[in-house]
């Protein structure tokens, strides 16, 4: 009888309801607490109303899922046959959710391997698609890490924001660099290395920063064959504009995907954040 592994991630991954469907992947759903109120990303809480509440200088702040919700997927993976979990996850660095993750492992009826991929929004969702894809082509669990963690290894994550603020209040990015970028009026390029948010460059104003951004995932891709994705927070035009100008200048690309981030990562970005993720297949 052939294995059969089944794959987990979280909704930071940002994969659309058909994506995961078509792959067969299982996403836990982090919570976006609103005031008083706690909502489940992705059906509770829309990007819109996050990014609404933001501009309202609403507290805002996010919570990882419970042990208990993973041990319920991992059981119904279980149920549904599966010999093994892949479970997939945004950078410990940002959220608990991986160590919930384990915990819940711990006591799981089948075999569960809780991969921190480093990564977060769509850098995470072409980890969880590369496992998928592995686990059936009838790949074993190993087989399924060792796809995730290439993957992760051979993805790059850019983003601009308008603000650093919400990346401060979040803990995220220093309260030095922070106040380095209002000090200076600069527009702040990020990049995520070893799970970590960290300054890529300072440039002097919007436009500069975004033409700069096409310029690195130009850079990275080179020839390559390659995945990429361009997401944003209440940036549609800007998101689209960039995402025009990648698919007629990269040689190699074989997938674009545009896409609004979640309420998880954009409570901590605000509303005009602008990210590029390129993935090397």
């Amino acid at each position: 009888m052939c294995s059969h592994v089944a794959i987990v991630t979280d909704s930071t991954a940002y994969l659309p309801p058909a994506a995961l469907a078509e792959h067969g992947i299982n996403s836990v759903p982090l919570t976006v607490v609103l005031g008083d109120e706690a909502l489940e990303e992705g059906t509770e809480i829309s990007a819109r109303s996050l990014a609404e509440a933001l501009r309202k200088r609403r507290p805002v702040t996010t919570s990882r899922p419970s042990p208990a919700t993973f041990a319920e997927a991992y059981r119904a993976a279980a149920e549904e046959g599966a010999d093994g979990v892949v479970s997939l996850h945004l950078s410990a660095e940002f959220s608990g959710t991986y160590d919930a993750a384990v915990l819940a492992a711990r006591e799981a009826p089948i075999p569960v391997r809780v991969v921190d991929t480093q990564m977060v929004a769509m850098a995470l969702g072409f980890c969880a698609l590369a496992a998928a894809d592995t686990a059936r082509a009838g790949g074993t669990l190993d087989d399924a890490v060792a796809a995730a963690e290439k993957r992760a290894a051979q993805t790059s994550a850019y983003f601009y924001v308008d603000t650093l603020d919400y990346l401060r209040r979040g803990g995220r990015i220093g309260a030095a660099q922070a106040l380095l970028g209002s000090a200076l009026a600069v527009k702040p390029l990020l990049e995520l290395s070893e799970g970590r948010i960290g300054m890529l460059e300072k440039v002097r104003t919007a436009s500069k920063a975004l033409a700069r951004l096409e310029e690195l995932v130009v850079e990275k891709a080179g020839d390559a064959r390659v995945d990429v994705a361009v997401q944003h927070l209440a940036a549609p035009e800007r998101a689209e504009q960039l995402a025009d100008k990648l698919s007629g200048r990269l040689r190699g690309l074989a997938d674009l995907h545009v896409s609004e981030v979640g309420a998880v990562i954009g409570a901590h970005t605000g509303p005009g954040l602008l990210a590029a993720v390129v993935s090397l297949r």
